[in-house]
C-alpha cells in the first residue's frame, strides 16, 4: 500500500507569502491572487489506519496545522480519505483555480523525506526495508484570474526539471480525479549488473570520442564525459597494450576521475612557456616556500598544500585551518543542490584535515548575472533545455548555502556577492570553511595521518546512488548540451552533522583511525586511491558498499559522488569500538576493503577482480602537456611590480558633471556596492557563540568586508577573515587584477586589526577557455602577480583551488549559437590570527566630532572601476580612462604596519578599506554604519588627482579611511609620520553627507536618509 499525508497550515504561512511575491514580481499573477501550500509525504510502506494517523499527527503541528491522509493500492488507482479535523479553506473546501505539485525525480536526495522516515522508525519502532521509503513534495494551490498559459510559466518558476517533477491540475480535474496523482519516485534499474571491456585498439578519432563523450553502454548510448584528451587516451592505450589486455570500464572511469582537471589541476601543473615546473610549483607553492624560508622562526604555517585544507598556528594548543572551494558547474544546473553540496563538501574538507578539524565558520562568495535582467539561454538547439534565469540561480544558490550551513550548526560570518553579465551562462559559487584542531592528540601531531597496510577501508556517512556520477569530469569541461544530470547532487547536512560530531568529538580524540579524507570529486575512486598512496596499495570489495537502491553498475558505485561520506583507515583492532560508536550515533559505517602495500589499486566485485591498476600509473602516469601562451591583442601588462604610479598614469577624458548628488546615489545603489543584507540575515552567524565582528556592522548594518571569530571561547585570540576580487580588471590587465585582489584582501584584514605579519592567503582561480593561448597568457600573468606580491607582503599561500573551463556553449533567445565566458576571476582570501579580540575595529563611524583621515594615495586609476562601468551602462561615452589600479607594495606595507600599531594603541575609532567605488562609497558606508554624518574635503588628498569624480571614485589601491578621536590626533599623526595621509574632515552629529571638491566648493550635500535608502534600495524586496 501507498499512503499519502497532506499537511496544511491553519495560520499565517510565510512560505506562501514569499511564493506569491515571487509570482507577483514575474507578473504571473495579480495582487488579488490567493496562494496556499501543503506539505505532502508519500509513504511507500504498508501501515494500519491507526499507525498512519499517528504518523500524520507527528508530522503536523496540532496547534498550527491540520492533515489529510489517503491510502492507495500500489500502484495507486483509488483510495479512501480520512480527515482529522473539519475541512477549512486550507483543506480545499473553498474553490481554487489550479493545483501544482512539485516533488523530486527518482534518485534525487530528499532530505525532508529522510528525516521523516527516521522519525517514523523512531515513533513506531519499525524499519523501512528493501525499496520501502518516504518521499516528500509540496502542493501549491492558486486562486485567482490565472490563464492556462501563465500556469506553465508558474510551474516552471517553482521547479527545476533536471531534478524535480511537476504536476498541474485545474479545479475541475482535481475534483473529478480525487486529487493529485500519487507518484512514487522509486529508482528502477536493470537487475543485471556487468563489467564491460573497452576496446582501445581503435583510431584516434574514436579515442577522442571516448574521451569526450564517454564509454558506449550496452544500450548504445555513451555514458558521459571522461574529459580525457587524445594525449591522455593514447597514454592509457599504451599502458594497457603493455599489460596485454583491454581495460574494464571501471578502470577507464577511475583514470578519468583521477586525471581530471578538477582533481589533478593539470593546467597549473603542466609546463608553460619557460616554466618547466608549471604555474603552481613555480608561482604559488614557490612563493610559499620562499616566504617560509625567509620567516624562519616566525613561520606560522604548519600544513600547506598537502591536505584537504591549509593549517596555521593559532596558539600553543590549537591550529586553525581554511579551505575555499568552488562549485560552479553544478550550481548552473541545479543552483540549490550545487550550492548545498558545495558548502557541505568544503565542510568535509575541514573534517578531513589531518585527523579531523571541527568546522567553526563558513564563508561564501557569489558571482552572478544581474538577477533583475532575464537573459534567455538554451543548452539545446531549437530553444530546448532552457537554462535557469539569473534570479532562479541566485535564489537557489543562496538557499543552498543557507541550508548547508545553518542545518550543520556552523556560523557564516563572512561573504560577498558580485555581479556581471559574463556570469549569465555559469555562476561562480565560492564556499569556504574554517576549522579548529588540536596541535597534538595524545602526543600525536594531529595534522599528520597515514593509512597503514592492513587497516580497514571504512566508508562512513551517506549511501551511494547515481547522483554525482561524472561530477569531476563534468566540472573539467565547458557547460553544454551534453552536460549530464547525474553530475548534480543534493547534500544532506543533517546526516553530515551526525557524522561530523561522531568523528571530531569522539573517534578522533581516542585515535580510533589512522587517516581520513572526504568522498568528494570522484567519490571512492579518488578518496580510496589517494589514501592508498599512504600505505602503498588497496583492495576494495565493491559489493560491500552501502547503496541507496540496488543494481548500480560497479563503475557507478566506484565513481559516484553521493554526499555526506568520508573514507577512513581504521586499524583492525579498533574496528569493534569504532563501529559501535558510529552505530550509537546513528552513523552508518562499513568495511569495504583493506589498505595494502601491494603497489596496486585493486577492486573486486562479487569475487571477481574487475580493476587492478599500478598505483604509480594511476597517480603519476598522466603525460605532461607543454603549453604555450600568446599575448592578447592590445594587451600591454608589464607583469612587473609597480615602483611608481605618478610617472606612468595617463590623463582621462574628463566629463562635465552637473549633479554629483545624483551620481553618488546611483553609485550606492549599484549591485556591486549596495547592501546585500538580504543574504547576510539568512545565514546564522551566532551559532557556536564565536562571533566578534559579524557580517553586518554598525547601527546602520553595513555589509562588512572583514569578520572576526573567537574559535576558542576561553581565549582572547581570534581569527580574522576577508577576501577580494576584481573581475572587471581582467580583460585589461590580469597582473594588476591579481595584485589588487591580494592588496585588498590584506588591507581589509589590516583595517580591522590584523597583524600584517600574521596573514596567510588562499587563491581561487576561476578561468575560462583555458585551452586558448591568450587565456593562458592572462592566467600566467595573474599567477606571476601572486608570486610577486605574496613574497613582497610575506603572506604565504596555504591552500587554493582552480576551476578552468567556466564557459557556456549553447544558444541565445533567437536560437543562434553563443559562447559566454566568465571574466577571468581570482578570489584571494586572507586568513590570520589576532592576539586580542578587544582590539578589532569596525568600519562604522563612532562619535560626532571624530576626525576623518584618508590614508594612502589616490591616482587617476578609473579603468575597470564601478564608476566607469556605471557611465558605460548609461551610455555616457565621453569619459574614458586607460589606467588600471597598480599596487605600490613598499608604500603600502609600511602604511599597513603603521595602521596596525595605531590600532594596538587604541588610537583608531573606525576603519574601512577603500575598494570598489572608491573614497565616495567608503565615506557613505562609514556614515551609514554609524548613522552619523560626515563633512569632508578632497582638496588636499595625497596623490595626483585631476578631477572631482576621480577623487571620489578612483579605485587606487593601498587606501584606508579611518576616524580618530580628537584627543588621539597627535599620537595618531606621530605614528603615521613618513606615510601618505591627510586629515580630510570630521564626523558630524547632523545626519548629512557633505563633501567639498578639489577647489573647496561643495559638490555633495545629501541627507543620510537618502544615502541609506539608495544603499538598501536595489535588493530591498529580495
Amino acid at each position: 500500500m501507498v499512503h499519502r499525508i497532506e499537511v496544511y497550515s491553519k495560520v499565517f504561512d510565510a512560505r506562501a507569502v514569499a511564493a506569491k511575491n515571487r509570482l507577483l514580481k514575474l507578473d504571473l499573477v495579480g495582487s488579488d491572487c490567493d496562494l496556499w501550500i501543503s506539505d505532502v509525504y508519500t509513504i511507500d510502506k504498508d501501515f494500519s489506519h491507526d499507525s498512519l494517523k499517528n504518523i500524520a499527527s507527528m508530522l503536523a503541528n496540532p496547534v498550527t496545522q491540520s492533515f489529510v491522509t489517503k491510502t492507495h493500492p500500489s500502484p495507486p488507482l483509488s483510495g479512501r480519505e480520512t480527515r482529522n479535523s473539519p475541512t477549512n479553506k486550507g483543506e480545499l473546501e473553498g474553490v481554487f483555480t489550479y493545483a501544482i505539485e512539485i516533488g523530486f525525480l527518482p534518485g534525487v536526495t530528499d532530505n525532508i523525506a529522510t528525516t521523516a522516515r527516521e522519525s517514523i522508525e523512531d515513533l513506531l519502532k519499525t524499519k523501512f526495508i528493501k525499496e520501502e521509503n518516504v518521499y516528500s513534495s509540496k502542493l501549491f494551490f492558486l486562486k485567482g484570474n490565472i490563464t492556462e498559459k501563465d500556469t506553465i510559466k508558474i510551474i516552471q518558476s517553482f521547479y527545476n526539471p533536471l531534478i524535480e517533477r511537476g504536476q498541474l491540475k485545474d479545479f475541475k480535474t482535481f475534483v473529478k480525479e480525487g486529487g493529485m496523482d500519487i507518484f512514487v519516485p522509486r529508482v528502477i534499474l536493470n537487475k543485471i549488473t556487468q563489467v564491460t571491456e573497452v576496446d582501445l585498439d581503435v583510431s584516434d578519432e574514436e579515442l577522442m570520442l571516448i574521451g569526450k563523450s564517454g564509454i558506449t553502454g550496452p544500450d548504445g548510448i555513451r555514458r558521459g564525459p571522461l574529459a580525457l584528451d587524445l594525449t591522455f587516451m593514447r597514454t592509457i592505450q599504451a599502458y594497457f597494450k603493455k599489460m596485454k589486455r583491454k581495460p574494464n570500464d571501471i578502470e577507464l572511469e577511475s583514470l578519468a576521475q583521477s586525471w581530471s582537471e578538477h582533481c589533478k589541476h593539470t593546467i597549473f601543473a603542466d609546463p608553460i612557456d619557460e616554466l618547466k615546473d608549471g604555474l603552481y610549483k613555480t608561482y604559488i607553492k614557490g612563493a610559499t616556500e620562499e616566504i617560509r624560508r625567509k620567516k624562519g622562526n616566525r613561520d606560522f604555517c604548519v600544513s600547506v598544500f598537502t591536505d584537504n585544507s591549509g593549517g596555521i598556528i593559532f596558539d600553543d594548543e590549537f591550529m586553525v585551518t581554511h579551505k575555499v572551494e568552488t562549485h560552479n558547474s553544478p550550481s548552473a544546473l541545479d543552483p540549490f543542490g550545487g550550492a548545498v553540496t558545495g558548502i557541505v563538501g568544503v565542510n568535509r574538507d575541514t573534517i578531513g584535515f589531518g585527523l579531523g578539524a571541527k568546522p567553526v565558520a563558513n564563508f561564501y562568495g557569489f558571482c552572478f548575472a544581474d538577477p533583475r535582467i532575464d537573459i534567455a539561454l538554451y543548452k539545446g538547439k531549437n530553444k530546448t533545455q532552457k537554462m535557469l534565469s539569473g534570479r532562479r540561480i541566485m535564489d537557489g544558490v543562496i538557499a543552498g548555502v543557507n541550508s548547508g550551513g545553518n542545518q550543520s550548526g556552523i556560523p557564516t560570518p563572512q561573504g560577498f556577492v558580485y555581479f556581471d553579465k559574463s556570469f549569465a551562462g555559469k555562476p561562480l559559487v565560492f564556499v569556504g570553511t574554517v576549522g579548529l584542531i588540536p596541535r597534538k592528540i595524545k602526543g600525536h601531531k594531529a595534522h599528520l595521518k597515514k593509512a597503514q597496510p592492513g587497516d580497514y577501508i571504512v566508508m562512513v556517512g551517506g549511501r551511494v546512488g547515481k547522483d554525482g556520477i561524472h561530477g569531476a569530469t563534468f566540472s573539467s569541461e565547458a557547460l553544454d548540451t551534453g552536460s549530464p544530470a547525474t553530475a548534480v547532487q543534493l547534500g544532506d547536512p543533517i546526516t553530515q552533522k551526525k557524522l561530523s560530531d561522531a568523528l571530531i568529538k569522539e573517534a578522533r580524540n581516542t585515535l580510533l583511525y589512522n587517516s581520513i579524507t572526504d568522498n568528494g570529486a570522484g567519490g571512492l575512486s579518488c578518496s580510496v586511491s589517494e589514501m592508498a598512496r599512504e600505505s602503498g596499495g588497496c583492495i576494495v570489495e565493491l559489493e560491500k558498499v552501502p547503496l541507496k537502491y540496488p543494481h548500480l553498475e560497479p563503475w557507478e558505485i566506484w565513481v559516484s559522488e553521493s554526499q555526506e561520506r568520508m573514507t577512513l583507515a581504521v586499524p583492525e583492532k579498533n574496528w569493534t569500538k569504532f563501529s559501535g560508536l558510529m552505530k550509537r550515533r546513528g552513523v552508518e559505517a562499513t568495511v569495504i576493503g583493506k589498505f595494502t602495500d601491494s603497489g596496486k589499486c585493486a577492486v573486486r566485485f562479487k569475487g571477481q577482480k574487475i580493476m587492478e591498476l599500478d598505483m604509480d600509473f594511476l597517480h603519476n602516469g598522466l603525460p605532461k602537456r607543454p603549453m604555450k601562451t600568446k599575448m592578447p591583442v592590445s594587451y600591454s601588462s608589464s607583469g612587473a611590480l609597480a615602483q611608481s604610479r605618478s610617472s606612468s598614469r595617463l590623463p582621462s577624458v574628463a566629463r562635465t558633471i552637473r549633479n554629483f548628488n545624483q551620481l553618488f546615489l546611483q553609485m550606492l545603489s549599484r549591485p556591486n556596492i549596495t547592501s546585500f543584507e538580504f543574504i547576510s540575515r539568512q545565514y546564522d552567524h551566532i551559532v557556536q557563540g564565536n562571533a566578534v565582528l559579524g557580517p553586518l556592522q554598525g547601527r546602520g548594518r553595513v555589509n562588512a568586508d572583514t569578520s572576526v571569530i573567537r574559535p576558542v571561547l576561553s581565549s582572547q585570540k581570534g581569527v580574522i577573515l576577508s577576501q577580494a576580487l576584481y573581475p572587471a580588471y581582467s580583460e585589461i590587465d590580469t597582473y594588476n587584477m591579481a595584485a589588487s585582489s591580494i592588496d585588498t584582501a590584506i588591507r581589509n584584514a589590516v583595517a580591522a586589526g590584523a597583524n600584517p605579519d600574521y596573514i596567510s592567503l588562499l587563491d581561487n582561480f576561476c578561468w575560462c577557455s583555458a585551452n586558448e593561448p591568450e587565456r593562458l597568457y592572462q592566467l600566467k600573468l595573474a599567477a606571476k602577480a601572486c608570486f610577486d606580491f605574496a613574497i613582497a607582503y610575506e603572506t604565504p599561500f596555504i591552500s587554493g583551488k582552480d576551476s578552468m573551463f567556466n564557459d557556456f556553449k549553447g544558444f541565445d533567445k533567437d536560437g543562434l549559437p553563443i559562447k559566454i565566458s566568465i571574466l577571468p576571476t581570482l578570489l584571494i582570501s586572507s586568513f590570520g590570527v589576532i592576539d586580542d579580540i578587544t582590539k578589532v575595529v569596525s568600519p562604522d563611524a563612532k562619535m560626532a566630532g571624530d576626525l576623518v583621515y584618508l590614508l594612502g594615495e589616490t591616482f587617476n586609476e578609473m579603468c575597470g572601476s564601478e564608476y566607469l562601468a556605471m557611465l558605460k551602462e548609461k551610455d555616457e561615452k565621453e569619459y574614458s580612462s586607460q589606467n588600471i589600479p597598480a599596487v605600490s607594495v613598499g608604500k603600502n606595507r609600511k602604511l599597513y604596519s603603521a595602521v596596525y600599531t595605531a590600532i594596538q594603541k587604541d588610537l583608531i575609532a573606525s576603519s574601512i578599506s577603500i575598494r570598489h567605488g572608491g573614497l565616495g562609497v567608503a565615506l557613505a558606508r562609514k556614515a551609514i554604519g554609524g548613522m552619523l554624518g560626515v563633512s569632508v574635503s578632497s582638496k588636499n588628498i595625497p596623490g595626483m588627482v585631476e578631477s572631482n569624480d576621480v577623487a571620489l571614485y578612483s579605485e587606487s589601491q593601498g587606501r584606508i579611511l579611518v576616524t580618530v578621536a580628537p584627543a588621539n590626533k597627535v599620537s595618531f599623526e606621530k605614528i603615521m609620520k613618513g606615510n601618505s595621509y591627510a586629515l580630510i574632515g570630521k564626523v558630524t552629529k547632523e545626519p548629512v553627507i557633505l563633501i567639498k571638491g578639489l577647489k573647496g566648493k561643495e559638490i555633495i550635500n545629501l541627507s543620510l536618509k537618502k544615502a541609506v535608502e539608495a544603499y538598501r534600495e536595489t535588493f530591498k524586496d529580495y
